[in-house]
């Protein structure tokens, strides 16, 4: 969701700022295009590295944990079991569990129950940077699409309009799926999106002028 809101308003905020200066609608698309692969590359590159992070400090976790396993697994068991009294079980109960899982994989219960790291929440860098990549192009098609397509005289218009319907969708879809206010998440994402084409379509126009 946020990739895509990333795309849709950067992408109509640098056309925007591009048709202010007075440029041609080729050179409005190509920068448009630009920004998209730029964007969208930006995006993907971003979130490997932070991914990538993660998931080194994940597996940093994971190898002392098997360390300890190694050298103290007395007292590891007792730390799992200690765990799973916090959570309610009866220390009986909660020892009983606590060998039962250690029997298994004591390391894959440590990990889930000790540091948090389930395995189906695992970091996963490349699934990251395409999901994010994805997102952003899908949202900036939208804007690029009304350049495109929108008739020279009505070219600016068009984008604005496309691209506050688009923010403001999203923003509501945003809020349903979060369980938020839709009003206030849907008026928020739209006020602060026109703000920013407003003032890069200003930016624009006062370097086309100087320029």
């Amino acid at each position: 969701m946020l990739g895509a809101n990333d795309g849709i308003l950067s992408t109509a905020s640098l056309v925007l700022g591009v048709a202010a200066s007075g440029a041609s609608g080729t050179a409005i698309a190509v920068a448009g295009i630009a920004g998209l692969v730029a964007g969208a590359l930006s995006m993907a590159a971003g979130e490997y590295v932070s991914v990538s992070s993660q998931r080194d400090a994940e597996q940093a976790d994971l190898r002392l944990e098997q360390r300890e396993l190694l050298r103290n697994p007395a007292g590891e068991l007792r730390e799992l079991a200690g765990i799973y009294e916090q959570r309610g079980l009866p220390p009986s109960l909660a020892s009983a569990v606590a060998q039962s899982l250690s029997r298994g994989d004591a390391l894959s219960a440590h990990a889930r129950d000790e540091l948090g790291l389930d395995e189906q929440r695992r970091a996963r860098p490349f699934q990251a940077a395409w999901t994010s990549a994805l997102a952003f192009s899908a949202g900036a098609s939208l804007p690029l699409l009304a350049v495109v397509v929108a008739p020279a005289s009505v070219r600016v218009g068009v984008v604005v309009v496309v691209t506050l319907l688009a923010l403001g969708l999203l923003g509501d879809l945003g809020a349903r799926l979060g369980g938020a206010p839709r009003r206030p998440a849907t008026i928020r994402v739209v006020v602060w999106g026109a703000v920013a084409m407003a003032v890069t379509a200003a930016i624009g126009a006062l370097v086309g002028t100087v320029l």
